[in-house]
């Protein structure tokens, strides 16, 4: 079995282009006027003949090692196939999530920022659904993830392939200048598993390390304001011993789990709105800005309270939890 090639981030494209299709037979080309009209071939909804095909060709490419790997770990080919594909129903059917402002997210390297909530950090894989499938073109969003992600047996490797890396300035700044996108979620646990109560109430962001990465690069930074995810698991409590025991940073309390056992892990299925604000510039800073620490937390408190406004608009328009 042959190797997987490791490239570095962002290789030329080097599709090869199909060749011209010649004439159409006569018996083609002249229509029959009872015929009735069909679309056309490539606007056809794929079927199970393609589903099976690409598939098989999936298979093939891995077991030949005919795929690439970037210096982070990432694969975008297993993530395409195999991570964003169980996804999609979930952002589809289950939350129904709508997202707005995609044409604020740029095509070059730009850092994402998004509050945290949910229990589970299912905000931020259906942020990565939202700009593969529905950003043109789609972009793979590269994840900064705690250090607990990266320690879980099978969760950190998988990880990795999907193209998430320590949140550190380092990496942080080796994909922006790439040309990547970023995707940063600076609440971290204290967002994520804060109480049901205090649902879209932006917790501290921080040091503001993010914000000194995007002005290190040069890229900007576009406010993510995500509702829904609040609701899909409504953390009433935390067993901290548990928690301890087991080395997370909580063991929630749900009106489902864990009183229900694995049918309460089942998320409620909420109504989604992800909406991406304008972007904030961070070029026109000067040399050395990124390391004065009141003009990163001037900053970094400017994007907070976009967030924070944007979750109070959405939330004002909204008519049901689970209707929208």
């Amino acid at each position: 079995m042959a190797d997987a090639r490791v490239i570095p981030l962002h290789p030329a494209d080097q599709r090869p282009g199909g060749a011209r299709p010649g004439p159409a037979p006569l018996s083609e080309a002249v229509p029959d006027p009872d015929a009735v009209p069909s679309s056309d071939a490539a606007e056809r909804e794929p079927g199970w003949e393609d589903a099976v095909a690409d598939a098989l060709a999936f298979a093939r490419r891995r077991l030949l090692g005919d795929y690439q790997v970037d210096e982070f770990g990432f694969d975008e080919d297993l993530t395409d196939h195999l991570v964003v594909p169980p996804l999609r129903p979930l952002y589809e059917k289950w939350f129904r999530v709508e997202a707005i402002g995609l044409e604020n997210v740029p095509d070059s390297g730009a850092l994402v920022v998004a509050n945290h909530s949910g229990t589970l950090p299912l905000d931020a894989l259906m942020t990565t659904v939202a700009l593969r499938d529905h950003h043109d073109p789609g972009r793979h969003l590269r994840m900064l993830g705690a250090d607990l992600v990266f320690r879980l047996p099978m969760v950190g490797s998988l990880a990795r392939k999907a193209g998430h890396t320590l949140a550190c300035n380092p990496d942080a700044e080796r994909l922006l200048r790439a040309g990547e996108l970023v995707g940063v979620w600076p609440e971290g646990f204290k967002g994520v598993g804060k109480p049901y109560r205090d649902r879209y109430k932006l917790q501290r962001f921080g040091r503001g390390g993010f914000v000194s990465a995007a002005m290190r690069t040069g890229v900007p930074i576009v406010p993510c304001s995500i509702v829904g995810a609040e609701e899909i698991y409504p953390k009433l409590g935390d067993i901290r011993p548990l928690a301890r025991l087991l080395g997370l940073p909580y063991f929630p309390v749900t009106p489902l789990f864990p009183h229900f056992g694995l049918l309460g892990a089942v998320p409620l299925p909420s109504k989604w709105y992800i909406e991406f604000g304008e972007p904030v510039e961070t070029a026109s800073f000067g040399e050395g800005a990124a390391d004065d620490p009141m003009v990163v937390f001037s900053l970094s408190d400017q994007v907070r309270e976009i967030i924070q406004q944007t979750l109070y608009r959405l939330l004002a328009t909204r008519q049901n939890v689970f209707l929208g």
